[in-house]
């Protein structure tokens, strides 16, 4: 499995794209008179909002911020329980916890990393006499999960549907003959966003939640600043804080810069599927040793992540060997994700759990480089290195 160091640049599993005009419009929101907030706050969600088909959209600090506010937002209570897959980043889970909320784990599908009608229903089993109060489906890499049929459990078990949607924004589904988009919340309270740089758009770091309910929009915009009001007819100065809020607030630089990359979102995203079919045709030779994680029938996806599925032990060799064999070749990758019921944290609070799906997911997937700024032949590239590291 040796190889000589590559002498080209390590293709990063993802990162952003940052052009010019991107520049001068922070460049632009820095000569103006707000740094912090400003109308360009204002302007990034109505965008947004428009863009994801949502009626109202909420900026924020960032992706993790965007999950607590929904919590709060939904008054998720001590004692009560959030339901969410273990295959996520830990932000998912955690934001119950900052509540106090108790976390039940869903299993995914094997194939996919998706939480799935099946796998909450199991989960519901496990919730006992506690309220379920709310479920935190993942829309992992980029794929969307069975929205209409999650949110009929969720709605028979007396709970909220929230969508964890940072890898998702751009994608499409047709449930039945409906034509939708994530973020649109036709069948969730909120969806969440994230802005990271390796995500779809970046502002660096930043956040966002969509929802159809203004009430929910105003507490969320409430509990982001510090959870101030201002009463009607109050004098100007005067704030009131019924209770304590966060400081979550996403500056006008950051919105500058958020606005600047929406505009490209039709690029970006036709971009990233022509390299995801271009991956889809490379790989394909590699089957059944190599597999691209399963796509839903009704999941149309702007990936965010290229995650194959890989059967090392059929291949001889270890994840680690392969992580490191494709590095010496300049082809950085990464793993979605550890299964955060596994996480020292949860272990010790919840016990050991069976997940199978979950640990099926988790042992054989890889996430190789996909990301607008890639060029023609990196796709090849990156599979003739994989093709060289497996022996196939």
């Amino acid at each position: 499995m040796a190889a000589p160091t590559s002498t080209k640049a390590i293709l990063p599993y993802g990162r952003q794209t940052i052009e010019d005009d991107d520049i001068s419009a922070v460049v632009e929101a820095l000569k103006s008179d707000f740094l912090t907030t400003g109308p360009l706050v204002e302007a990034f969600e109505t965008a947004f909002a428009e863009t994801v088909g949502a009626r109202h959209a909420v900026a924020c600090a960032n992706g993790t911020a965007a999950l607590h506010l929904a919590m709060l937002a939904l008054d998720v209570q001590p004692g009560e329980v959030v339901i969410a897959p273990s295959i996520t980043f830990l932000a998912t889970a955690n934001c119950a916890r900052y509540v106090g909320a108790e976390v039940v784990f869903a299993d995914v599908d094997p194939d996919s990393g998706l939480m799935t009608p099946e796998t909450l229903a199991d989960a519901l089993t496990r919730v006992g006499d506690r309220k379920p109060r709310a479920v935190l489906p993942v829309h992992l890499r980029g794929d969307a999960a069975d929205l209409p049929g999650l949110a009929a459990l969720a709605n028979d078990a007396g709970a909220v549907l929230v969508e964890d949607a940072p890898h998702a924004l751009g994608t499409a589904m047709t449930y039945g003959n409906v034509a939708e988009r994530v973020g649109d919340a036709r069948h969730s309270a909120m969806a969440t966003f994230s802005f990271h740089p390796v995500k779809t758009i970046a502002t660096g770091e930043g956040g966002m939640v969509t929802t159809n309910d203004p009430a929910l929009a105003e507490r969320l915009r409430v509990m982001r600043s510090h959870g101030m009001v201002r009463p009607a007819g109050a004098d100007p100065w005067w704030y009131e804080m019924p209770e304590p809020g966060f400081n979550y607030r996403l500056p006008d630089i950051l919105c500058a810069l958020g606005l600047s990359q929406l505009k490209k979102l039709p690029r970006f995203a036709a971009r990233r599927r022509a390299l995801a079919m271009a991956y889809e045709a490379a790989l394909a030779p590699l089957a059944p040793m190599v597999r691209i994680a399963a796509r839903p029938a009704w999941s149309d996806p702007v990936l965010h992540l290229l995650c194959v599925l890989i059967d090392f032990e059929a291949a001889g060799t270890t994840r680690r060997q392969v992580v490191d064999a494709l590095r010496e070749r300049g082809v950085g990758t990464q793993v979605h994700y550890i299964p955060v019921h596994r996480q020292p944290y949860y272990a010790e609070r919840y016990g050991g759990l069976d997940l199978p799906g979950a640990e099926a997911w988790y042992d054989r997937c890889l996430s190789l480089p996909l990301y607008p700024g890639m060029a023609d032949g990196d796709v090849e590239r990156v599979v003739e290195a994989l093709r060289g590291v497996l022996g196939v």
